[in-house]
Protein backbone atom coordinates (compact mmCIF):
# COMPACT_ATOMS: atom_id res chain seq x y z
CA UNK A 1 0.00 0.00 0.00
CA UNK A 2 1.03 3.23 -0.48
CA UNK A 3 3.02 5.10 1.82
CA UNK A 4 1.22 8.43 1.37
CA UNK A 5 -2.03 6.53 2.59
CA UNK A 6 -0.32 4.64 5.44
CA UNK A 7 2.43 6.34 7.21
CA UNK A 8 1.52 10.03 6.07
CA UNK A 9 -1.81 10.35 6.42
CA UNK A 10 -3.69 11.74 9.78
CA UNK A 11 -7.27 10.77 9.61
CA UNK A 12 -10.04 9.18 7.19
CA UNK A 13 -13.37 11.82 6.82
CA UNK A 14 -15.88 9.52 5.58
CA UNK A 15 -18.96 10.89 3.64
CA UNK A 16 -22.38 9.31 4.35
CA UNK A 17 -26.02 9.47 2.17
CA UNK A 18 -23.40 10.73 -1.01
CA UNK A 19 -26.00 8.69 -3.02
CA UNK A 20 -29.28 9.39 -3.48
CA UNK A 21 -30.41 5.60 -4.47
CA UNK A 22 -28.09 4.37 -1.15
CA UNK A 23 -29.59 6.68 1.16
CA UNK A 24 -33.17 5.34 0.06
CA UNK A 25 -32.43 1.46 0.57
CA UNK A 26 -31.80 2.60 4.25
CA UNK A 27 -34.68 4.87 4.43
CA UNK A 28 -32.58 7.96 4.71
CA UNK A 29 -33.58 11.55 3.66
CA UNK A 30 -31.39 12.89 0.66
CA UNK A 31 -28.84 15.32 2.72
CA UNK A 32 -28.92 18.83 1.34
CA UNK A 33 -25.23 19.34 3.31
CA UNK A 34 -22.30 16.19 3.20
CA UNK A 35 -22.98 13.86 6.52
CA UNK A 36 -19.16 13.37 7.52
CA UNK A 37 -17.82 11.33 9.95
CA UNK A 38 -14.39 10.61 11.21
CA UNK A 39 -12.46 7.05 11.08
CA UNK A 40 -9.41 6.35 12.84
CA UNK A 41 -6.16 5.32 10.57
CA UNK A 42 -5.40 2.17 12.90
CA UNK A 43 -8.72 0.66 10.79
CA UNK A 44 -6.53 0.44 7.98
CA UNK A 45 -5.98 -3.30 5.87
CA UNK A 46 -3.95 -3.44 2.84
CA UNK A 47 -4.85 -5.18 -0.72
CA UNK A 48 -4.87 -9.37 0.39
CA UNK A 49 -5.91 -8.73 4.08
CA UNK A 50 -8.10 -10.44 6.14
CA UNK A 51 -11.19 -8.49 7.53
CA UNK A 52 -11.82 -9.36 10.84
CA UNK A 53 -15.78 -9.12 11.99
CA UNK A 54 -15.90 -9.37 15.38
CA UNK A 55 -16.43 -12.07 18.18
CA UNK A 56 -20.04 -10.34 18.83
CA UNK A 57 -21.04 -9.89 15.41
CA UNK A 58 -22.53 -12.88 12.80
CA UNK A 59 -21.46 -10.17 9.60
CA UNK A 60 -20.53 -6.83 8.39
CA UNK A 61 -21.78 -4.40 5.95
CA UNK A 62 -19.49 -4.00 2.88
CA UNK A 63 -19.32 -0.33 1.13
CA UNK A 64 -17.47 0.10 -1.77
CA UNK A 65 -16.26 3.77 -2.09
CA UNK A 66 -13.98 6.44 -4.09
CA UNK A 67 -10.82 7.84 -2.00
CA UNK A 68 -9.70 11.20 -2.44
CA UNK A 69 -6.08 10.89 -1.09
CA UNK A 70 -5.00 14.47 -0.42
CA UNK A 71 -1.37 15.93 -1.84
CA UNK A 72 -0.99 18.80 0.31
CA UNK A 73 -2.15 21.00 3.76
CA UNK A 74 -5.88 22.23 3.05
CA UNK A 75 -7.23 24.52 5.01
CA UNK A 76 -10.83 27.10 3.66
CA UNK A 77 -10.07 26.31 -0.07
CA UNK A 78 -12.42 27.29 -2.64
CA UNK A 79 -13.96 24.87 -5.01
CA UNK A 80 -12.10 26.36 -8.00
CA UNK A 81 -9.01 25.35 -6.76
CA UNK A 82 -9.77 22.20 -5.02
CA UNK A 83 -8.37 19.97 -7.29
CA UNK A 84 -4.95 21.42 -6.83
CA UNK A 85 -4.83 19.75 -3.26
CA UNK A 86 -5.32 15.94 -4.30
CA UNK A 87 -2.23 13.83 -4.78
CA UNK A 88 -4.68 10.59 -5.98
CA UNK A 89 -7.56 8.42 -5.59
CA UNK A 90 -7.84 5.14 -4.41
CA UNK A 91 -10.48 2.32 -4.02
CA UNK A 92 -11.72 1.97 -0.09
CA UNK A 93 -14.18 -0.21 1.96
CA UNK A 94 -15.95 1.47 4.47
CA UNK A 95 -16.96 -1.91 6.95
CA UNK A 96 -20.24 -1.35 8.47
CA UNK A 97 -21.58 -3.17 11.83
CA UNK A 98 -25.34 -1.89 10.50
CA UNK A 99 -26.85 -3.19 13.65
CA UNK A 100 -24.39 -1.40 15.80
CA UNK A 101 -24.75 1.38 14.04
CA UNK A 102 -28.46 1.12 14.08
CA UNK A 103 -28.63 0.96 17.97
CA UNK A 104 -26.01 3.40 18.22
CA UNK A 105 -27.45 5.84 15.87
CA UNK A 106 -31.25 5.12 17.61
CA UNK A 107 -29.50 6.15 21.31
CA UNK A 108 -28.16 9.51 19.38
CA UNK A 109 -24.51 8.61 19.92
CA UNK A 110 -21.60 8.55 17.84
CA UNK A 111 -20.81 5.87 15.07
CA UNK A 112 -17.06 5.31 16.26
CA UNK A 113 -17.39 1.46 17.28
CA UNK A 114 -19.73 0.81 14.68
CA UNK A 115 -17.40 1.80 11.84
CA UNK A 116 -13.92 2.36 13.15
CA UNK A 117 -12.50 -0.86 14.45
CA UNK A 118 -9.64 -2.70 13.75
CA UNK A 119 -9.64 -3.92 9.16
CA UNK A 120 -12.53 -1.92 8.85
CA UNK A 121 -11.01 -0.23 6.23
CA UNK A 122 -9.57 -1.87 4.06
CA UNK A 123 -8.23 -0.05 1.49
CA UNK A 124 -6.03 -0.29 -2.45
CA UNK A 125 -2.57 1.29 -2.99
CA UNK A 126 -3.10 4.83 -4.40
CA UNK A 127 -3.76 5.82 -8.06
CA UNK A 128 -1.94 9.14 -9.46
CA UNK A 129 -4.31 11.62 -10.07
CA UNK A 130 -2.80 11.98 -13.65
CA UNK A 131 -4.71 8.24 -14.04
CA UNK A 132 -7.61 9.78 -13.40
CA UNK A 133 -8.76 12.23 -16.05
CA UNK A 134 -12.18 12.33 -14.62
CA UNK A 135 -13.14 11.25 -10.96
CA UNK A 136 -16.66 12.21 -11.69
CA UNK A 137 -17.11 9.20 -14.18
CA UNK A 138 -15.56 6.07 -12.51
CA UNK A 139 -17.57 2.85 -12.34
CA UNK A 140 -16.80 0.84 -8.80
CA UNK A 141 -17.69 -2.24 -8.10
CA UNK A 142 -17.81 -5.01 -5.07
CA UNK A 143 -18.49 -8.75 -5.76
CA UNK A 144 -18.90 -11.05 -2.48
CA UNK A 145 -17.13 -14.56 -3.89
CA UNK A 146 -17.46 -13.90 -6.97
CA UNK A 147 -21.26 -12.41 -7.16
CA UNK A 148 -21.73 -9.00 -7.95
CA UNK A 149 -23.31 -6.87 -5.31
CA UNK A 150 -22.24 -3.08 -5.83
CA UNK A 151 -22.16 -1.55 -9.51
CA UNK A 152 -22.20 1.87 -9.47
CA UNK A 153 -21.01 5.74 -11.12
CA UNK A 154 -18.76 8.55 -9.14
CA UNK A 155 -21.15 10.22 -11.53
CA UNK A 156 -24.08 10.09 -9.16
CA UNK A 157 -22.51 11.25 -6.15
CA UNK A 158 -24.34 14.05 -4.64
CA UNK A 159 -22.36 16.11 -3.36
CA UNK A 160 -18.74 16.97 -5.78
CA UNK A 161 -15.38 15.95 -4.70
CA UNK A 162 -14.38 19.85 -5.49
CA UNK A 163 -17.35 21.10 -2.94
CA UNK A 164 -16.20 17.96 -0.20
CA UNK A 165 -12.96 19.37 -0.24
CA UNK A 166 -13.87 23.33 0.07
CA UNK A 167 -16.22 22.31 2.60
CA UNK A 168 -13.99 19.86 4.61
CA UNK A 169 -11.78 22.32 4.77
CA UNK A 170 -13.53 25.09 5.77
CA UNK A 171 -13.89 23.26 9.20
CA UNK A 172 -10.95 20.75 9.43
CA UNK A 173 -7.73 21.15 8.23
CA UNK A 174 -7.35 18.28 5.57
CA UNK A 175 -2.93 17.30 5.56
CA UNK A 176 -0.97 15.52 3.24
CA UNK A 177 -1.74 11.48 3.21
CA UNK A 178 -5.52 11.68 4.63
CA UNK A 179 -7.81 10.00 3.26
CA UNK A 180 -11.74 11.41 2.25
CA UNK A 181 -14.66 8.65 1.59
CA UNK A 182 -17.23 9.92 -0.84
CA UNK A 183 -19.64 7.69 -0.14
CA UNK A 184 -21.20 4.26 -1.71
CA UNK A 185 -23.72 3.28 -4.59
CA UNK A 186 -26.73 1.18 -3.45
CA UNK A 187 -26.13 -2.34 -2.86
CA UNK A 188 -24.76 -2.64 0.20
CA UNK A 189 -25.15 -5.80 2.33
CA UNK A 190 -23.71 -8.51 4.69
CA UNK A 191 -20.36 -10.24 3.96
CA UNK A 192 -19.67 -13.35 6.58
CA UNK A 193 -17.01 -15.64 7.93
CA UNK A 194 -15.11 -17.18 5.23
CA UNK A 195 -16.52 -14.89 2.01
CA UNK A 196 -14.25 -12.91 -0.06
CA UNK A 197 -14.68 -9.57 -1.12
CA UNK A 198 -13.09 -8.53 -4.20
CA UNK A 199 -13.82 -4.82 -5.37
CA UNK A 200 -11.80 -1.83 -8.20
CA UNK A 201 -12.51 1.16 -10.21
CA UNK A 202 -13.36 0.74 -13.66
CA UNK A 203 -10.17 -0.90 -15.08
CA UNK A 204 -7.71 1.21 -12.93
CA UNK A 205 -7.40 -0.73 -9.60
CA UNK A 206 -8.51 -3.97 -7.59
CA UNK A 207 -8.66 -5.63 -4.42
CA UNK A 208 -9.21 -8.66 -2.35
CA UNK A 209 -10.23 -9.48 1.09
CA UNK A 210 -10.96 -12.53 2.34
CA UNK A 211 -13.82 -12.23 5.33
CA UNK A 212 -13.13 -14.39 8.57
CA UNK A 213 -14.31 -14.21 12.36
CA UNK A 214 -12.36 -12.18 15.50
CA UNK A 215 -11.04 -14.19 17.98
CA UNK A 216 -12.61 -12.87 21.08
CA UNK A 217 -10.88 -10.44 23.39
CA UNK A 218 -9.36 -11.55 26.38
CA UNK A 219 -10.09 -8.92 29.02
CA UNK A 220 -8.53 -8.68 32.70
Amino acid sequence: MSKLITEIGTKIICVGRNYANHAKELGNPIPKEPVLFLKPTSSYLANGGTIEIPASMDHLHYETELGVVIGKKARDVPQSSAMDYIAGYALGLDMTARELQASIKTAGLPWLLAKGQDTFTPISDMIPKSAVPDPHNLELWLKVDGEIKQKGSTKDMIFTIPFLISHISSFITLLEGDVILTGTPEGVGPVKPGEKITAGITDLIDVSFNVEKRSAAVRK
